[in-house]
């Protein structure tokens, strides 16, 4: 299974102003502009760092999952949480003929950890041999930061303090997070065996 980002997270949904002033930065030096963007960087950095080590979309935007076999065709798990929507499955055969499957044959089964596409009939819709299913979802706890949890919306902050603070350090390849921020989020973290994220 493939999941792709389809949409990204708006500017107007990141704590720019909040990050700035957790920082202590000062105003009125006329780059604020140009630090600005830089402390957006550092917010989608340590945005999509969790996202990942958790499994969970935190600002609610568009996905897309391929899947070229349904683990179980009674269920199959998605690799997001938590959704808010299904909005699409196609079925694309081998020679990138589409079919769209419609809405009711099946439905979304909602769970804040590991969320599934149910059938609403005995089975999922048969995935053409060398094709793939292809899901969109809707996914993510809010369109705006303050519609996250407490601790996630702290830990993202913290997390981008630290690539802030430690911008000329290489970060040695290592995939360690600040201990503060590994605390925050493990009530949210789930085993993923299934999906990737793609560009």
């Amino acid at each position: 299974m493939i999941l792709n980002e389809e949409t990204k997270v708006p500017l107007t949904a990141l704590p720019v102003q909040a990050f700035k002033s957790h920082l202590r930065l000062g105003t009125g030096f006329g780059e604020d502009a140009v630090q600005e963007a830089v402390l957006e960087g550092y917010l989608r950095a340590a945005l999509a760092a969790i996202e990942r080590r958790t499994g969970k979309a935190l600002i609610t935007r568009e996905f897309s999952c391929r899947i070229e076999a349904w683990r179980d065709v009674c269920g199959q798990t998605l690799p997001l949480a938590p959704v808010r929507q299904v909005l699409e499955m196609s079925l694309i055969d081998v020679d990138d003929n589409l079919t769209i499957v419609p809405a009711d044959r099946y439905r979304l089964a909602g769970d804040a950890q590991r969320p599934r596409i149910a059938p609403r009939g005995t089975q999922l819709p048969t995935i053409p041999n060398g094709g793939y299913a292809e899901v969109f979802i809707l996914a993510g706890y809010g369109e705006t930061w303050g519609d996250l949890p407490a601790d996630l919306a702290q830990a993202v902050m913290i997390l981008a303090s630290h690539y802030y603070e430690y911008r000329d350090q290489s970060a040695g390849g290592t995939d360690a997070f600040p201990f503060g921020v590994s605390g925050l989020i493990e009530r949210f973290r789930t085993v993923r065996a299934f999906g990737r994220i793609g560009a």
